[in-house]
């Protein structure tokens, strides 16, 4: 089979491919897991700090091989399967296959060997960065006492990874002639004990005698009405969510203070998401290609507004999760008319097909609707107009910054 692993797992891939993660040589099991998380083992007595694990949706058993693909479905390694657990946790050796496509500063990817050979057996002072260095006389100092040369490693995982590369870029052109830059993909770890000791180790790898962790960035986010912004609207077909989006899209248009996204559930399925069913699995598919478009829109300061029923409240975080991740807020407004008063508005006479059987897996009726228990903002659109359920929206924008 062939699969393409979340990004955590593929930067993790990645050194693993590298040596950079040396003695590992492939994604850890059960066994190896329980001793890192116990004592800071592998289980037969060889430290190592974190985990480094894969997990895969589908069975495989032992012996299985697994193509490991980029997300653009290029092959980068073979994961012979030594176990997979019940909750989808997969072990093996991996062997790479193809050269990683590394985006941003490509140049400056390189292997350990390859580090450690420019090194030539010298002393290597390693910086290990996630923020800009604010104070370089520490490091030239101390590789001054060691004769050492100066390796900055910015770990360059996720959004901020090219600003990391370049603010180590910036640091070489004021420390000695001779300071080396290599980008590593190396994904935080949630404890900070354990990324230290993370970074420690690779820092090692790529022929550190001595090691140096950079301060974690500190992020300050700009002003509400500055940052990204998706509002996600979702209830019960004919419960008014979509008239609620639209006079939103007006009135936010009137006001002219953000740069608004619209997208509209009929041009989103006629063409983003055109050839999908309204199958479970399509459902899912389409919204999180809504929630992956609200997000790009979002990511650089713009408001975008959607309406789909997104009746699965697993999927509904999904799309939360993905706006969140590229530092934009998330609204979500649960449109919570009743079912019976959908119902009685359906003009399209859906309700009464689904009841008769003649539209399979109707939300509502013959498909369940999960109530979100984590909606910002509930309406119920039986008793007030259109144009008072948007003024409700709209405050909850302004009371928290979002609109001016």
């Amino acid at each position: 089979m062939e699969w393409t692993p979340d990004p955590r797992e593929l930067a993790d891939l990645e050194l693993l491919l590298s040596g950079a993660f040396e003695p590992l040589t492939g994604f850890l099991g059960h066994d190896d897991l329980h001793a890192v998380h116990e004592r800071g083992t592998l289980a037969d007595g060889t430290s190592w700090p974190a985990p480094v694990t894969l997990h895969l949706p589908a069975d495989v058993s032992p012996g299985d091989e697994v193509t490991l693909l980029d997300p653009e479905g290029l092959p980068l390694a073979t994961l012979t399967v030594s176990a997979r657990e019940p909750d989808g946790l997969t072990s093996g050796p991996v062997h790479g296959v193809g050269t990683p496509e590394h985006g941003p500063f490509a140049r400056l990817r390189r292997t350990p060997s390859e580090v450690r050979a420019e090194l030539g057996g010298r002393p290597a002072l390693a910086v290990t960065m996630r923020g800009p260095l604010d104070d370089l006389s520490e490091i030239v100092a101390t590789a001054k006492e060691l004769d050492a040369v100066i390796l900055l490693l910015p770990l360059a995982y996720g959004e901020a990874g090219p600003a990391v590369v370049r603010a180590a870029l910036r640091a070489r052109d004021q420390l000695p002639e001779g300071t080396l830059v290599v980008s590593v993909p190396l994904a935080p770890r949630d404890e900070p004990e354990i990324d230290l000791e993370l970074r420690e180790h690779v820092a090692t790898a790529y022929g550190a005698t001595e090691h140096l962790a950079g301060p974690d960035p500190v992020h300050i986010p700009g002003p509400p009405h500055r940052r990204g912004l998706v509002v996600f609207f979702t209830g019960l077909s004919g419960s008014g969510k979509s008239t609620i989006a639209r006079g939103l899209r007006d009135a936010l248009l009137e006001l002219g203070t953000r740069t608004v996204t619209y997208l509209d559930g009929d041009v989103v399925r006629h063409l983003l998401s055109k050839g999908l069913t309204f199958s479970k699995a399509d459902r899912d598919l389409n919204i999180r290609r809504i929630g992956f478009v609200a997000a790009e829109a979002a990511r650089h300061g713009g408001l975008a507004i959607c309406a789909p029923i997104a009746p699965y409240a697993a999927t509904r975080a999904e799309v939360r999760e993905t706006v969140e991740s590229v530092g934009a807020d998330f609204l979500l407004v649960h449109v919570a008319t009743p079912l019976e008063e959908c119902e009685r508005r359906d003009r399209k006479g859906l309700y009464a097909k689904a009841r008769a059987g003649l539209i399979p897996e109707f939300t509502g009726i013959s498909d369940p609707y999960e109530e979100p228990d984590d909606a910002d903002l509930t309406i119920d659109t039986t008793h007030i107009t259109i144009e008072a359920a948007v003024s409700q929206v709209l405050e909850t924008l302004r009371s928290g910054g979002r609109v001016r």
